[in-house]
């Protein structure tokens, strides 16, 4: 089996794309301290190791001089989101293999591992045969986001759109309920506090009609009663406005891959 190493100090970064790798078949080893890092790719020797470049006590190009002394020839791609131009080239003296742009769609960067490890010389195919041409659809999945903020609903709506998803908006509850019962999305992204129809009916009518989609709540300064009752119809995870969009989407990017756990 392929070994894959991630070296980043964001640990829901690990754990995204720890779940994510694992489904096309890789063995992955996570750390989130720059000389743990180290130690686990002595230890393991991966074909290709994932490093941040941003990170405490020691950064990623500090890690990266130390993985090129003991590997020349190892794969490794840069998380280089905010990469100055003297990083980027002192990566390069260092022979990085490939930069990955923080906040591209994480099916990019599922091939570009791939291609990485097929440069190394190692079989690419995952365990349960899916290909690089197959992982190029993975982002057609669809979500619907739910806002009566018009303007917080739209910039979601592009910024999802952006990185490959397909997005409708909906602007009320009655609205996103007839969307989904005309096609239901992969994931929804739901306002709690909305007119006639708020978050909670929505999840309550989700939960009775069996959808089987993935659930994202937005959360303003709704009480603690509303998202109690939010809470206990099963949304996978709860995201505070105003958005980080970042984050945000490392959060629909986990929800996405959990979904299918």
């Amino acid at each position: 089996m392929n070994r894959l190493l991630v070296i980043d100090d964001d640990r829901l970064h690990c754990d995204l794309l720890q779940l994510a790798l694992v489904r096309y078949g890789y063995q992955v080893t996570t750390a989130i301290r720059g000389a743990d890092g180290v130690a686990l790719f002595r230890q393991h020797h991966p074909v290709v190791t994932l490093l941040d470049l941003r990170m405490p006590e020691m950064d990623g190009l500090t890690v990266l001089r130390e993985i090129r002394a003991l590997d020349p020839c190892a794969g490794v791609i840069l998380l280089g989101g905010g990469a100055t131009e003297e990083e980027e080239n002192r990566a390069r003296e260092l022979q990085v293999t490939e930069f990955f742009r923080k906040g591209l769609s994480l099916d990019v960067l599922i091939a570009m591992v791939q291609r990485v490890a097929q440069r190394a010389g190692m079989e690419t195919k995952s365990m349960t045969g899916s290909s690089i041409d197959e992982m190029g659809q993975a982002n057609s999945e669809r979500i619907l986001v739910v806002d009566d903020d018009v303007m917080a609903r739209d910039l979601l709506v592009r910024f999802l759109s952006l990185r490959g998803y397909d997005v409708r908006g909906a602007y009320d509850g009655r609205e996103a309920l007839r969307l989904i019962n005309e096609s239901p999305p992969d994931l929804i992204i739901l306002d709690l506090a909305m007119p006639e129809v708020n978050g909670v009916e929505v999840l309550r009518h989700l939960s009775e009609s069996g959808y089987s989609g993935g659930t994202i709540i937005l959360s303003g300064h709704q009480s603690d009663a509303l998202l109690a009752d939010a809470w206990a119809l099963g949304p996978h995870e709860v995201l505070d406005k105003p958005l980080d969009l970042e984050r945000a989407l490392m959060t629909i990017q986990l929800v996405m891959v959990c979904r299918e756990c």
